[in-house]
């Protein structure tokens, strides 16, 4: 098959899969009406073969409302979180939509049939479950087929710098994805040919059309944040060779372009940047969220606290505790809590970065700091407000001296309560990685947090605390 019919392929299995599973849903509920006696017990309730009108309309409005939805137009790397988000709203809009149609289509008719109340709710939970587990089934997959080459699309890379060595890692890191990477793209006119993780410098900007007919190539990805607004248009012009697809990495700017507002200063025009610090309710709510969650892991987690303490005691000499000064809200110091990971004397020739085998590291705190347990002492400066549940890392007084010189915006990141965990975390962004980019990310969040996007962070967390590349 060409890889348009695989596409095609998979869209329409996946629409066959939140159909079966609505369908399913539908009849789950019918007879959980009949066994429930939810509100009450179930008094003339219709064979079920009498309700397949309403299970086509109820399933109808699902496939309808999903796919205004952009349920089945889905980007390649969607997060499966905010998929059930989605799916959520769109189940909820769909029962309603059901009900309506319902109404309208069946009552004082012949086939005149009542959708009961217990029912639409049990049909509405079971939808979001059943097909947001189908849709993970059919993701899974997808992603092994595409990890086998099975309609994978042909990627280059314009930009061999930092930016396009880290999205060529990502895409190498993430073969369900569906790519391969057919090689890089330098600005250097007299470039040599050369590797990077395995892929060939195959050639300059000037030679993108060529490249791109040569190799039969699918998308385009620009990697050069630090390229002007003519010269990315330029590059997207020289893209222009049948229908392929370009994407764009942006720069910092870019990024925060959608919270640029135009203020009037006695009619003079300005443009400025939101003001990005949480107030009012959102700020209690984050508080609060973070108070009660916090407590909630402590009160749960203490006998493992406890058993961990014991055990970073009885392994080496030294505090259970490592309390290094960092920087949180406002620039304002604080000191953040973790079990100690390393010997006593490991700073004895002043901070450094850890490292993969990072010699100062005791045996129980490489595994600690494999499985992140380390830092759950951290949940103590969460409870008394030092830090939050979610928010950008914080670095040390002396680290911080010299990234602000050198990043811009960097001290931005201090406008909110640093987290133990954060967006740049989940998407891979910590231990020895570029700090620029971290920041980026720092600012993404602040730029657009929301409650939701917490626990999206927060769940994504989860996920990644046991299989971290770059735990150490």
């Amino acid at each position: 098959m060409s890889k348009r019919q695989v596409r095609a392929f998979f869209g329409v299995t996946l629409l066959l899969g939140d159909v079966l599973m609505a369908a399913t849903a539908f009849v789950l509920a019918y007879f959980l009406r009949l066994s429930l006696a939810l509100p009450d017990a179930a008094i003339n309730v219709a064979p079920i073969d009498e309700y397949l009108g309403l299970m086509v309309v109820y399933v109808g409005s699902m496939a309808i409302v999903f796919f205004f939805a952009r349920l089945y137009h889905q980007g390649r790397a969607i997060s499966r979180i905010d998929e059930f988000y989605t799916v959520f709203g769109a189940v909820s809009i769909s029962a309603m939509m059901s009900v309506a149609l319902s109404v309208l289509l069946f009552k004082n008719s012949a086939f005149e049939l009542d959708f009961p109340r217990a029912m639409v709710i049990y049909a509405w939970l079971l939808t979001i479950v059943l097909v947001t587990v189908g849709r993970l089934v059919h993701h899974r997959v997808q992603g092994q087929l595409q990890a086998r080459g099975v309609g994978r699309d042909r990627v280059l890379i314009v930009g061999a710098s930092e930016t396009g060595n880290m999205i060529l890692q990502k895409i190498k890191w993430s073969p369900q994805l569906g790519y391969e990477v057919v090689g890089l793209v330098t600005r250097n006119p007299d470039f040599a040919l050369s590797e990077v993780f395995g892929t060939t410098v195959v050639g300059a900007v000037d030679e993108l059309p060529r490249l791109i007919q040569e190799h039969q190539v699918d998308e385009v990805i620009i990697a050069l944040p630090e390229a002007t607004h003519t010269e990315v248009l330029d590059l997207v012009a020289k893209c222009d060779h049948g229908r392929i697809n370009v994407k764009v990495f942006p720069d910092v700017f870019q990024i925060i372009a959608s919270q640029v507002s135009i203020d009037d200063l006695g009619g003079l025009p300005l443009l400025s940047m939101r003001d990005v610090r949480l107030r009012g309710w959102h700020v209690t709510l984050k508080r609060a969220f973070d108070l009660a969650v916090s407590a909630m892991l402590l009160v749960f987690s203490s006998p493992l606290l406890l058993f961990v303490a014991l055990l970073v005691k009885l392994e080496s000499p030294g505090p259970v505790f490592y309390a290094q000064e960092r920087m949180g809200l406002d620039a304002r110091p604080f000191m953040m809590l973790k079990f100690r990971s390393m010997r006593r004397d490991a700073e004895a020739n002043g901070p450094g970065w850890t490292t993969p085998d990072d010699p100062r590291r005791t045996r129980l705190g490489a595994l600690l700091r494999r499985l992140n347990v380390d830092e759950l002492p951290q949940l103590i400066n969460v409870a008394i407000g030092e830090m939050s549940l979610v928010g950008p890392r914080p670095e040390r007084p002396i680290y911080v001296e010299q990234f602000k010189k050198t990043i811009p915006r960097y001290m931005e990141r201090h406008k909110e309560k640093a987290g133990i965990t954060g967006w740049a975390q989940v998407n891979g962004l910590r231990g020895d990685t570029s700090i620029a980019e971290r920041t980026k990310y720092d600012l993404w969040y602040i730029e657009n947090w929301s409650f939701l996007l917490d626990l999206k962070i927060l769940i994504r967390t989860a996920f990644r605390v046991i299989n971290d590349r770059n735990a150490y």
